[in-house]
C-alpha cells in the first residue's frame, strides 16, 4: 500500500502565508494534529516512511511513527513546490493581480514560474523520479509505504497516479495530518 499525509499546521499556516520550501516548524496546534494522527492510524501498517527534509514534514514523521520501528528516510525531491519570491507572503489572494496565485486559481497556465519559483514540470520531474526510483520497486515488493510532505508536492503525487488534469490540480485538497491512500 501507499499512504500519504501533508505535515502538521505552523504558524504560516495559521497566518495565510506561503511556505514553500521556508523551513517552518509545526506549532503546537501542528504537533497535537499528528499525535492524534499517530494515534488513529496506529493499526495501519507501515513498513517505511518517506519525509520532506523540512522541519514540519519530518516532525510529523517522527510522531507518526513514534516508538514503532519503522525507518524514516528524507528526500529532497520531497520539499515543498517552491513559490520563488512570493514565499513568506500573506494572504496572496488579497492582492490583486498577484502572479502566484495563478498557481492556485488556474493551475493549467502556470507554465512560467515566478521569479525564483518551481514550475510544475519540475516539480513532476522530480516527484515522479522519486516514485519510480524509490516508491515502485518497494510496492512490487509488497511494502506498505508512506510519504509525508506538502500541500502542492503532495499533489503532484496523487495526481499522477490518479490521472488527474493539471486544470484540476486542487481538486483532491489535501488536509493536514490526514492519511490518504493512493495504490
Amino acid at each position: 500500500m501507499l499512504y500519504i499525509m501533508r505535515h502538521g499546521r505552523t504558524d504560516w499556516n495559521d497566518m495565510h502565508k506561503l511556505q514553500g520550501r521556508t523551513d517552518i516548524p509545526l506549532n503546537d496546534s501542528g504537533r497535537q494534529m499528528a499525535r492524534d494522527a499517530a494515534a488513529t492510524y496506529a493499526d495501519v501498517n507501515l513498513d517505511i516512511i518517506y519525509t520532506s527534509p523540512l522541519k514540519r514534514a519530518a516532525e510529523t514523521a517522527a510522531i507518526i511513527a513514534g516508538d514503532r520501528d519503522i525507518p524514516i528516510i528524507e528526500d529532497t525531491r520531497l520539499v515543498e513546490m517552491c513559490f520563488g519570491i512570493y514565499e513568506g507572503v500573506e494572504n496572496s489572494f488579497k492582492i490583486p493581480g498577484c502572479p502566484v496565485n495563478v498557481l492556485f486559481k488556474e493551475p493549467e497556465k502556470y507554465t512560467v514560474p515566478v521569479e525564483d519559483g518551481e514550475s510544475f514540470e519540475e516539480l513532476f520531474e522530480r516527484t515522479g523520479a522519486f516514485l519510480d526510483e524509490m516508491v515502485y520497486p518497494l510496492l512490487t515488493e509488497g511494502k506498505d509505504i508512506l510519504i509525508v510532505g506538502h500541500g502542492a508536492m503532495n499533489l503532484s503525487i496523487i495526481n499522477r497516479i490518479r490521472n488527474i488534469p493539471i486544470k484540476d490540480y486542487w481538486s483532491v485538497g489535501i488536509e493536514n495530518c490526514k492519511l490518504l491512500r493512493l495504490i
